[in-house]
């Protein structure tokens, strides 16, 4: 008997076996497989030098970072710097599964490695919907190097890691096996995705109107439905204030709608002139005006229904007063691209689109990915701090492992398999440094949200407190070090304080 193999797995598993043979990755031109793999490695490289050059943050980085290595260590996953378990923040608990990768080796690096794989091998399903969909084999491989050159894609990439990435290829295979009709196989797409963020749930129940009303695949379009209406209850209202007594947090974003979740819902049925005054606005004309760039020559009108599964991630940015949610260098615009690059597809099979020629859309695409995307930064921005590289590299060198660690937003992800991290930001300023054991600083580069003041107020109250030590500094990085005996006493104190 021959052995089964990854191939076999896939032409009996993906729903691409009916369309494209027994074979389907060999269905795959050769190009399309080389951009693929040359853009995952470009995305990679990419997020680790930034990584590497101290411009990577404790908010999302080390959120996440901190979250898989306490799970791998069998420990409780509370983001120490945010105070909370962290499926008190989105939900996401796609997390477990990612911690096993964390057992093999605690490394950050396996979140820039999902995040660029994700990111570029979502052209493969998105190749064979063109297939799927009856396109050309040159429009199918100019369509993925389209959804290759989105600025949003590459800028995502650079902002830290979220777990959203991982649901975008899902997102379009989910609708390659509803149009394959593989239920198990669309069924299985769909909870991963769920599980990769709370918010995707409202996308996953707008999936299954599109799949019933527009692709009468009433059996897909019902489980969507539920499953993403189901999991947006069960996540709001039980999960994450079981473990964040306080609730979704981001609904202080849309505090003009209302205080709670069931008021913004319910203004947006009853306050017209609410709803109308946040949708109509300078800031949202330019958001709309950025995110359409890229993809203007492709829209046509009898195309847009399928934008339905990403119509409440487009309404949840224009609504809120939060700027990031209108840009595209934060991750909140992911979701709603797919439907874009499905709502392209159609309008190409129709020979409806703006631009029809290969060259005028790759040149379209080209130009806009050069003017939007941010590829620039690693020879700008992210050099910074280059002054002070190595420095901090051998501060990071001598801090203890699992000890409690106070220190910058910038360097923290590179320190963040503790149980107990602390950040010198703004928004959560520490007023004692009795609970830790080091602390780490760069007076020169402070960090982002840092406060300056705060920062010379702990120097200066470190160097002049002998129970501690400066161990190293150099260029104004700063390690300084309790001394153990100090350390017994302080805590005791610390702990006594906490009791009464």
């Amino acid at each position: 008997m021959r052995d089964f193999s990854a191939r076999d797995f896939l032409a009996r598993y993906l729903p691409t076996g009916y369309l494209l043979g027994r074979d389907p990755l060999a269905s795959v031109p050769a190009i399309v497989r080389w951009m693929i793999a040359v853009y995952a490695i470009v995305l990679n490289t990419y997020s680790i030098a930034r990584h590497l050059l101290f411009h990577s943050t404790a908010f999302d980085l080390s959120y996440f970072d901190q979250t898989a290595y306490l799970i791998s260590q069998g420990q409780t996953p509370i983001v120490s710097f945010w105070g909370y378990h962290f499926l008190g923040g989105h939900a996401d608990w796609i997390l477990y599964p990612i911690a096993l990768l964390y057992k093999l080796v605690p490394s950050v690096y396996w979140l820039f490695t999902l995040q660029a794989i994700a990111l570029s091998f979502a052209g493969l399903p998105l190749w064979w919907l063109t297939q799927s969909y009856g396109l050309s084999k040159q429009q199918g491989i100019t369509l993925v190097a389209v959804y290759l050159l989105q600025p949003l894609v590459f800028n995502v990439n650079l902002f830290d890691f979220h777990p959203e990435v991982l649901a975008i290829p899902c997102l379009f295979a989910a609708v390659l096996a509803a149009r394959g009709d593989r239920f198990l196989l669309f069924l299985g797409l769909t909870i991963f995705s769920l599980g990769c963020r709370d918010s995707l749930s409202l996308n996953i129940a707008a999936l299954g109107l599109w799949l019933g009303l527009f692709e009468r695949r009433w059996r897909y379009g019902l489980t969507a439905f539920i499953l993403g209406t189901a999991w947006f209850g069960l996540a709001t209202q039980v999960m994450i204030p079981t473990f964040r007594p306080g609730g979704v947090e981001a609904v202080a974003r849309y505090g003009v709608l209302g205080d709670s979740l069931g008021e913004i819902i319910r203004s947006l049925f009853t306050r017209p002139d609410l709803v109308a005054q946040q949708l109509l606005t300078l800031p949202n004309l330019e958001y709309m005006a950025l995110l359409l760039a890229p993809l203007l020559w492709g829209l046509h009108w009898r195309s847009l229904p399928a934008l339905l599964p990403g119509l409440p991630t487009l309404m949840l940015n224009l609504l809120t007063s939060y700027q990031p949610q209108k840009d595209l260098v934060h991750q909140y615009s992911l979701p709603i691209l797919p439907w874009f690059l499905m709502a392209i597809l159609i309008a190409m099979t129709q020979k409806q689109t703006w631009l029809k020629s290969r060259r005028s859309i790759l040149i379209w695409s080209l130009i806009t990915f050069l003017v939007l995307a941010k590829y620039s930064y690693l020879g700008t921005r992210y050099l910074s701090r280059i002054d002070t590289w190595q420095a901090t590299r051998r501060a990071i060198a001598l801090v203890q492992p699992q000890s409690s660690l106070l220190t910058s937003n910038s360097i923290a992800p590179h320190l963040a398999h503790r149980t107990h991290l602390k950040l010198t930001v703004k928004l959560s300023p520490i007023t004692s440094l009795a609970p830790f054991d080091e602390v780490l600083l760069n007076s020169r580069h402070p960090g982002e949200s840092a406060d300056p003041a705060a920062i010379a107020k702990y120097q200066a109250e470190l160097d002049a407190d002998p129970a501690w030590q400066r161990i190293f500094a150099q260029d104004g990085v700063i390690l300084w070090r309790r001394k153990s005996d100090d350390r017994k006493v302080s805590m005791a104190g610390f702990r006594t304080r906490l009791v009464f």
